[in-house]
């Protein structure tokens, strides 16, 4: 007899990774931050590249404050201009990795921003554990620039 491949099987892990994920993109997408707090652990593992003009990116750890970057970034752009979309969604195990474009508006300097991203997320026990964000930060610097 054939020995079983595991190899196309998906994990329980990897299943409860993308569900976790799935409902954090829909928290952001409804601006649900009282749900974005209940999905992120209470300490986080925040990595989004620091930039002193732009008042949304900064160092975060409670899962307080990574919900409140929602609530900051939309106060500080325009919301209807705001675009993301997701090309490729990969889950391996606790780990998921989104990659895409995103683009917006900044509302106190009405200039745009737009380039790619890569966000890594990690659940664990159901909870994002880990938050890295790459992004285009000279674009969004510029647009937040007088």
């Amino acid at each position: 007899m054939p020995a079983k491949s595991t190899a196309t099987a998906p994990s329980s892990q990897g299943e409860a990774t993308r569900a976790v994920v799935q409902e954090f993109l829909a928290a952001r997408l409804a601006g649900d931050t009282e749900r974005l707090v209940a999905l992120f652990a209470d300490e986080v593992d925040w990595l989004l590249a620091e930039n002193p003009v732009v008042p949304w990116i900064r160092p975060r750890t409670t899962a307080a404050e990574c919900a409140a970057q929602f609530t900051e970034l939309m106060e500080g752009t325009v919301p209807q201009d705001a675009r993301a979309s997701v090309d490729a969604f990969l889950v391996d195990g606790a780990d998921a990795v989104l990659m895409g474009h995103l683009s917006g508006t900044v509302r106190a300097t009405g200039r745009s921003f737009e380039g790619p991203f890569a966000l890594r997320l990690t659940v664990e026990d159901g909870r994002i554990t880990r938050h890295h964000l790459y992004e285009n930060s000279l674009s969004i610097a510029e647009a937040c620039a007088p």
